[in-house]
């Protein structure tokens, strides 16, 4: 995280552009003067939260993943016709073999298509070279219909706020353990996400859920999402969002590379 953007011609910007600065000592870095979170046991970006154990994960799990039958490829390799930059141009990203890099200071790019509730499956690669400390190292994010963030970031040895660590849903949830590879190695994420309801009179039914997978480790269990993304603020519905958005990868300055993304879109189960 965190420079928060507004989905290509339609959504309402949420958060604030921010650099993350160290307010605490060097080796914790966080927050002590942002807004509480419902728990009233920390702040936002709470530098003293616990922190999630690491867990060494295997091998590979869903690595190279094939696209089932029903799913629409966001990117295979070749081109990045499915994506736009925040102004609904072409994307400035560049391809290299089977993957994409983002091109730092080029902006985010969006999902030409929009979805509701879905099945999401992203691969991602840190910079092989480690620059940086916190959340200056291997920066980026994947953003949920457009506004909810699932933290990308290099946390192979390098602490940082539990809730904006890799796998956080950021600035809220930290993620149930710290998954990550070394940098240079292949990651994946299998996302599965439930979007916000609301009733005829445009009040809040049922928030946003998601579940997520880091390399075969669960990170969020069915997570209820406090609302659309931001730095230093406490999230919320501030107002009725479209059914539907795109999927954003972010830029965050650093050359973060994708692979392999495809997502299946999920009906709504009939009612008992």
């Amino acid at each position: 995280m965190q420079k928060m953007l507004s989905a290509a011609g339609a959504l309402v910007v949420y958060g604030f552009v921010g650099l993350v600065f160290q307010c605490v000592a060097e080796d914790k870095p966080g927050y002590t003067d942002t807004p509480m979170l419902p728990s009233g046991k920390w702040h936002v970006h709470d530098p003293d939260r616990p922190v999630p154990p690491i867990v060494t994960p295997g091998a590979t799990f869903s690595h190279g993943a094939p696209a089932p039958s029903d799913a629409l490829v966001l990117f295979n390799g070749t081109d990045l016709s499915h994506w736009q930059d925040d102004k609904g141009g072409d994307p400035k990203w560049e391809i290299h073999g089977d993957y994409m890099e983002c091109k730092p200071h080029s902006g985010y790019i969006y999902s030409k298509e929009k979805f509701g509730d879905f099945q999401l499956h992203v691969e991602w690669a840190e910079p092989k070279k480690v620059e940086g400390t916190s959340q200056e190292r291997g920066n980026s994010g994947v953003f949920l219909q457009g506004v909810f963030e699932l933290q990308v970031l290099d946390n192979y040895n390098n602490p940082t706020y539990p809730d904006g660590q890799c796998g956080a849903v950021y600035g809220q949830s930290p993620p149930l353990a710290n998954a990550c590879k070394k940098p240079d190695e292949w990651q994946t994420y299998d996302i599965i996400f439930e979007a916000a309801r609301w009733d005829e009179n445009h009040q809040l039914v049922s928030p946003a859920y998601v579940t997520a997978i880091q390399n075969g480790v669960l990170i969020q269990n069915h997570q209820a999402i406090l609302g659309p993304t931001g730095h230093r603020i406490l999230a919320n519905y501030k107002s009725e969002l479209p059914p539907t958005g795109p999927i954003a990868l972010q830029d965050h300055g650093n050359p973060i590379r994708y692979r392999n993304i495809w997502i299946r879109s999920i009906p709504e189960e009939e009612k008992p």
